[in-house]
C-alpha cells in the first residue's frame, strides 16, 4: 500500500515532470548541435578526421561528475557565466545534459551516416542538388540510425546523476530529478520510494526503446 501511496503522491509525479522537462529540452538542443556535427566529420574529408572520431568516441565515456565540475566552474559566482545566476536552477542541468548527450548523439550520427552509400550524395549531385540538398539526402537514407542516436541521448541524460546533483543543488520542487531524487531517499534510509523512483525510470527507458523500435520497423516497412 505504501507504493501505491508514493505513486500518486503529487511530489512523486513533480520530480518525474521535472526530470522529463530537462532532459527533452537538453536532447533537443544536443540533437540540433549534434547531428550536422555528426554528419559534417562523416561526410567531409579534411586534416585530422581520424582524430576527431577517436575524440569523438572517447567522449562517449565522459564522467558526468567531470562535466557537473565543469558546469560549475562555469556558472559559479566567481565563474566567466556568473552573472547570468543559473546554479542551481534547472538550466544548470540542461547545460551539463547537453554536454553529455552531445557526444553520444553526434559519434552515432557519424557511425549512421558514415554508413550510407556514397552514391547516395553523388547521385544527387549529379541530378543538380547543391551541397545542403545532397546532406538532406543522406541524413533522410540515416533516418533509422539518427532516431537511434538521439533516443541513446536521451537515455544518457535522463539517467545521469552526478551532474544534476552537483550544478542543481537537489531542490525539492526545483531541481530535484528521478536519479537525484532516487539518490536522496537511499541516504535517508527510505528505500520504498527509491524503488518506486527507480522503476518509473526503468519504465520511461522501456516506453522510449519501444517507441524506437515500432518507428525504426515503420521505417524499414
Amino acid at each position: 500500500m505504501e507504493e501505491f501511496k508514493i505513486i500518486f503522491d503529487p511530489e512523486t509525479w513533480e520530480i518525474v515532470g521535472l526530470s522529463f522537462r530537462v532532459s527533452l529540452i537538453a536532447t533537443a538542443v544536443a540533437a540540433l548541435l549534434s547531428i550536422p556535427l555528426g554528419l559534417a566529420v562523416a561526410a567531409r574529408d579534411f586534416r585530422g578526421k581520424r582524430q576527431v572520431v577517436t575524440l569523438m568516441n572517447t567522449l562517449l565515456s565522459l564522467p558526468t561528475v567531470a562535466v557537473g565540475l565543469l558546469v560549475y566552474f562555469l556558472i559559479s559566482r566567481s565563474g566567466p557565466l556568473g552573472e547570468l545566476e543559473l546554479l542551481f536552477k534547472p538550466a544548470a542541468i540542461i547545460i551539463g545534459q547537453v554536454i553529455l548527450a552531445l557526444p553520444v548523439i553526434t559519434a552515432l550520427t557519424h557511425g549512421a551516416v558514415a554508413g550510407v552509400d556514397p552514391r547516395v550524395r553523388s547521385t544527387a549531385l549529379t541530378l543538380g542538388a547543391g551541397r545542403y540538398r545532397a546532406d538532406l539526402a543522406v541524413l533522410a537514407e540515416s533516418r533509422t540510425g539518427i532516431l537511434a542516436a538521439v533516443a541513446a541521448g536521451f537515455g544518457r541524460v535522463i539517467s545521469e546523476v552526478g551532474s544534476a546533483i552537483m550544478v542543481g543543488g537537489n531542490i525539492l520542487g526545483e531541481t530535484r530529478t528521478i536519479t537525484t531524487a532516487i539518490a536522496l531517499e537511499t541516504s535517508k534510509g527510505e528505500f520504498d520510494r527509491s524503488a518506486v523512483l527507480a522503476a518509473v525510470l526503468l519504465a520511461v527507458a522501456l516506453g522510449v526503446n519501444v517507441l524506437v523500435h515500432r518507428l525504426l520497423l515503420r521505417r524499414s516497412e
